[in-house]
């Protein structure tokens, strides 16, 4: 599908005007989010490849021009300049599966304005729903334990490309698999599933039904339990299928349960099966699980080795949308970018002017303990205090009093690089399971604290002095003005 107009109209509308106003100009724009989804402490930042995969690929067809100059607004001119359109601006952003806060520079578009502004909403469109989703599949896998969590949201996903966007996620997040078969394929996920209800519905018995599906898989074979009764015949029913299945010594044999009371029935369908010889049968869940129930079943005692996650976790249940943004932060003024600014009465909407990177200060065991968000132009001094373990002073984004010095890092990590240079990725990029290792890595150096379910501690994000001052200098100057 050709993506070209998979962007709000004004960007358009925005472009024809730089281009008969200003179209040598250039400008840097960055991708930030506002606030951390589900009271959450921290965010997985995703959909960095599909977005660079989709930039390479911008292209107005004849098709395009012709639906553009049906609107009666776009001048011919414009609509030529459109026919050899490419987008040949450089991209840099933080890794795939970074762990990332409210308010920092997470991707930076640099390149002529008509090019940047167009790509503003196809941006956001791709980094805040994979964020959303893989963030809420960290927050499952973290409770799940050791039990594989398998996604299986196709079915209630929003449309085609939210059920293949939303399982690419849930991979970076941490899923072991997917239900979705296209997902498999496109993105080398590995896939999973068993059967339905209709399955045992279909045969004349329960045991029939079984039996039939054992003979079919008999090296991975789980049986769903509860179409009719869980414990009355769904639980006997498969312990007399394992029995038989058990000297083909099969690699898995679980039982899945669909409904009812997950806790009081796992708890029970484990003694029945541990009675019946089978400790080594798998009891496997589902039915509109999240990380609250999950931690509830987990902190009762259920005895569940594997999640099979769908609804709530797709559609990022209870918090529907990543809150990211795409401002201009900076424009050229020959051949050098001067700041850009954006007020408000509302603190959290007034944004962090110039063109920025972000440092993430660790301690000796490897752990993150702050970020602090600087201007370009101030790296080779800042790199200098590092070198010298010089203390670092981080000053609060919105108020003008609160601050610390941080003086006892062991290490930094400049999060955004290059990944798109001209229009054209930078190398071939990681492979989604190196992706989902990264996203493990990433998590695993935040401090428990900040990986609680509820009311996490909250992770520091600060400014530099030059940004800082350059940011109240703004501000003060505008509103003296206006």
């Amino acid at each position: 599908m050709n993506l070209s107009l998979l962007t709000d109209f004004y960007e358009l509308t925005m472009m024809q005007g730089y281009f008969f106003n200003c179209p040598q100009d250039r400008g840097v724009f960055e991708m930030f989010f506002r606030r951390q989804p589900f009271q959450g402490g921290y965010t997985v930042f995703a959909g960095l490849g599909p977005l660079l995969e989709a930039l390479e690929g911008l292209r107005f067809t004849g098709e395009e021009i012709a639906y553009l100059d049906s609107r009666g607004i776009f001048k011919k001119e414009f609509l030529d300049y459109l026919v050899g359109f490419r987008f040949r601006g450089d991209v840099f952003s933080v890794p795939e599966g970074t762990a990332v806060y409210p308010n920092e520079p997470l991707v930076r578009v640099r390149g002529n304005l008509m090019e940047a502004q167009m790509v503003e909403s196809m941006l956001l469109n791709f980094i805040n729903f994979q964020s959303l989703i893989a963030t809420k599949t960290a927050r499952i896998v973290s409770i799940a334990g050791n039990g594989p969590v398998m996604e299986f949201g196709l079915r209630r996903a929003q449309g085609t490309d939210g059920a293949l966007s939303a399982a690419r996620a849930a991979f970076i997040g941490g899923a072991s698999s997917t239900s979705n078969t296209l997902a498999g394929k496109e993105y080398g996920i590995p896939v999973s599933g068993t059967m339905a209800h209709s399955w045992v519905m279909k045969f004349d018995s329960e045991l029939e039904a079984f039996r039939k599906y054992a003979a079919m898989y008999p090296d991975r074979c789980v049986l769903l339990v509860d179409t009719f009764d869980t414990l009355k015949s769904g639980i006997p029913n498969a312990i007399a299928v394992f029995r038989e299945l058990r000297e083909k010594r099969p690699s898995l044999m679980a039982v899945r349960i669909d409904s009812g009371d997950l806790e009081y029935l796992s708890k029970k369908a484990r003694a029945m099966l541990d009675d019946g010889g089978l400790p080594e049968v798998k009891i496997f869940v589902s039915s509109d699980l999240d990380e609250w129930i999950m931690r509830q079943l987990i902190d009762s005692g259920a005895p569940i080795g594997g999640w099979g996650v769908g609804t709530r976790l797709v559609t990022g249940w209870n918090d529907p949308a990543l809150t990211g943004v795409y401002k201009i932060v900076a424009t050229n003024r020959g051949e050098t970018f001067d700041p850009r600014i954006k007020i408000s009465n509302q603190a959290e909407k007034i944004t962090n002017p110039g063109v920025k990177n972000i440092m993430r200060f660790y301690n000796d065991r490897g752990q993150a303990l702050a970020d602090l968000i600087y201007l370009e132009e101030e790296e080779g001094d800042l790199e200098a205090l590092i070198a010298r373990r010089a203390p670092v002073r981080f000053n609060h984004p919105a108020t003008d009093y609160s601050h610390f010095t941080l003086s006892d890092y062991a290490s930094v990590k400049k999060l955004l690089v290059p990944v798109m240079e001209e229009g054209r990725a930078i190398g071939a990029g990681p492979s989604l399971k190196e992706i989902q290792e990264y996203r493990r890595q990433e998590v695993d150096t935040l401090d428990k604290t900040y990986r609680r379910l509820l009311n996490p501690h909250i992770y520091k994000i600060s400014l530099s002095d030059r940004l800082k001052k350059l940011k109240t200098d703004m501000i003060r100057l505008i509103r003296d003005n206006y």
